[in-house]
């Protein structure tokens, strides 16, 4: 009974910005990293951004680390994901997931335990 409900999508103009929040239950965050991956369309997979709970670190893909931020709110059970200066690339169905690895090397491979269903983010120029 694992749940990741992504929510928060919609259709932002280049240089725009979005907040996806994730409803996570089911599983023990002091075992389980969060964070975010996304397919974007005619691609593979890609992670975003993770929250360790390993070291408690926050890591990101290179290409969304200046723009994007993540922030939780425990109370709710809560992580969010703030994108920023949205461009095109940044296109894609956004995951929000559950992984035992979160790090500097592993975030762009994060999310590959659990996940549930994504939310379309759809940058238009």
């Amino acid at each position: 009974e694992v749940q990741l409900q992504a929510s928060g999508g919609g259709t932002v103009q280049t240089g725009g910005s979005l907040r996806l929040s994730c409803a996570a239950s089911g599983f023990s965050f002091d075992d389980y990293s969060i964070g975010w991956f996304r397919h974007m369309p005619g691609k593979g997979r890609e992670g975003v951004g993770c929250i360790s709970s390993r070291d408690g670190g926050i890591y990101f893909l290179d290409s969304v680390k200046d723009r994007f931020t993540i922030s939780n709110d425990n109370t709710k059970n809560t992580v969010y994901l703030q994108m920023n200066n949205l461009r095109s690339d940044d296109t894609a169905v956004y995951y929000c997931a559950a992984d035992r690895t979160c790090d500097r090397y592993s975030v762009g491979l994060f999310g590959i335990d659990y996940w549930g269903k994504g939310t379309l983010v759809t940058v238009s120029s």
